[in-house]
């Protein structure tokens, strides 16, 4: 089983060694391959994505993704930012489909901001459409405005577009998820102002008919990340287009206690996926040792149970996890008073030591 490390910048390097360090006790033989990806990839070989990069999470059975962004090349054209790096992965490998679980452990009740009444218990999975929409739609660019109140400024424009088999295609990935949950499927559009929305609410309320055991609602945005803060336990499982799910799964991991508790999974039509912690390359504190590396190291499990098969050792991690936050340690983001602060070595380190 071949698995492609990809750390990219700021706290990747630090996070994805702890999730390394992880794989590398549980009995398995992995080969694990690393390459540059992001600012790193532009730095070694003048592009966010290296060919070889490309080639490597190409041949590999997943890919292990830290994070990417570096404020130093804010100034590049765009084309050759770090973030590129993750779009043109996405795009390249067919990824498609980004699941985000969103689950409260028990020991972090009062490390989420709402109250342990309304978050406890929590385990709801977004499903986020993730190679449409308006991220990837053509036209786009800035141009001369040629029409209304401002005809003749320069305007900036995106196209959003959303094909029918795309729209398919994520909807019984959404509904399979949900027949193993709770089946109940929430399909989150805007579908009352948006052309592109209510074909979308119209190809899932069509692909419905083949899951009559899945009770689905449709929702708006806005009243859905309304309902994820004032009733996010009426929730199963999630399925919205790439831009609502951007921003409504990172809305979603502050019920958690922290965005870094929050793992994701982005796979293709067989299964084979790019895993990566839901947070950002956090450029601010890296080299500092204070990042959560947790997100990361269930991201690891979540490629061993999706993409190599490998479920039980996927529930080992998991477990470790839970037996490591029982024992009150604590990285800064999910610290409270009388826990023990650790930094990201020491909470990897924990996790090894709670696999056995």
């Amino acid at each position: 089983m071949k698995i492609a490390i990809l750390p990219g910048d700021g706290i990747g390097p630090e996070i994805v060694a702890q999730a390394v360090k992880v794989l590398n006790v549980l009995g398995e033989k992995f080969e694990l391959e690393s390459a540059p990806v992001g600012g790193a990839g532009y730095a070694a070989h003048g592009h966010p994505l290296p060919e070889a990069t490309l080639a490597l999470a190409k041949a590999a059975d997943a890919v292990l993704f830290g994070a990417v962004g570096d404020y130093q090349y804010d100034n590049l054209e765009r084309a050759l930012r770090p973030e590129q790096a993750i779009l043109g992965l996405r795009k390249q490998l067919g990824l498609f489909a980004n699941l985000r679980p969103a689950i409260l452990y028990p020991q972090l009740a009062n490390a989420s901001t709402l109250k342990p009444e309304v978050v406890s218990g929590l385990d709801i999975l977004i499903i986020r459409e993730l190679t449409g929409d308006i991220y990837f739609g053509q036209p786009r660019g800035v141009r001369e405005c040629p029409d209304g109140a401002f005809k003749g400024q320069r305007e900036g424009f995106d196209t959003m577009r959303y094909a029918e088999g795309e729209i398919r295609r994520i909807a019984h990935v959404a509904f399979q998820a949900a027949q193993k949950r709770d089946k109940r499927l929430t399909s989150v559009d805007k579908a009352n102002v948006l052309e592109t929305f209510q074909f979308w609410r119209d190809i899932v309320t069509d692909v419905h008919k083949e899951y009559p055991d899945v009770a689905l609602e449709h929702m708006y945005v806005d009243n859905a990340a309304m309902q994820l803060v004032r009733a996010p336990k009426k929730f199963d499982v999630l399925v919205t287009g790439n831009m609502f799910g951007d921003i409504l799964s990172d809305q979603a991991s502050m019920l958690t206690g922290s965005i870094g508790m929050l793992p994701s999974a982005s796979l293709d039509a067989n299964n084979k996926g790019l895993y990566e912690p839901s947070h950002g390359s956090a450029p601010d504190i890296a080299g500092k040792g204070i990042a959560n590396p947790l997100a990361t190291i269930l991201s690891a499990a979540m490629m061993l149970r999706f993409s190599l098969n490998k479920a039980e050792q996927a529930d080992r991690i998991e477990a470790a996890v839970q037996t490591v936050l029982s024992q009150g340690l604590r990285t800064g983001d999910i610290y409270e008073a009388g826990t023990t602060k650790v930094g990201t070595e020491e909470m990897g380190n924990a996790v090894v030591k709670a696999l056995g």
